[in-house]
């Protein structure tokens, strides 16, 4: 199953919904805001990244939102604790929407190239 993580004020999470709705694909929304990715949940995104971008540094700084008023707190840090403050500020700091399709598959961002191929 399809997992979109962000929050209901994004744009770009509400263009993911309808995107999947529009195809058909059963989807879950989880609202950063109320309920954080599990441990679990954030490495498999992070390992399905780090398979396509090459190292896992490259997979958190994709994951990390620039344009966050929160990305200061981040921006100096090395990459095992920008890796934990992403995990504990998840609604703050990451780019929405990260899509998971099942534990192998992950994307960041509006990446509806990579979606159409989910089934």
């Amino acid at each position: 199953m399809i997992q979109i993580f962000g929050t209901n004020k994004s744009f770009d999470c509400k263009a993911a919904q309808r995107f999947f709705k529009e195809r058909r694909l059963p989807f879950q929304f989880v609202d950063l805001k109320e309920k954080e990715m599990s441990q679990g949940e954030f490495e498999s995104v992070v390992a399905a990244l780090s398979k396509n971008l090459g190292s896992r540094s490259a997979a958190i700084e994709a994951l990390i939102d620039q344009k966050s008023k929160d990305y200061s707190s981040v921006a100096y840090l090395d990459d095992s604790d920008k890796e934990s403050k992403l995990f504990e500020n998840q609604a703050k700091l990451l780019v929405q929407p990260v899509c998971r399709n099942g534990k192998s598959e992950a994307t960041v961002g509006m990446v509806q190239k990579v979606w159409e191929g989910w089934r």
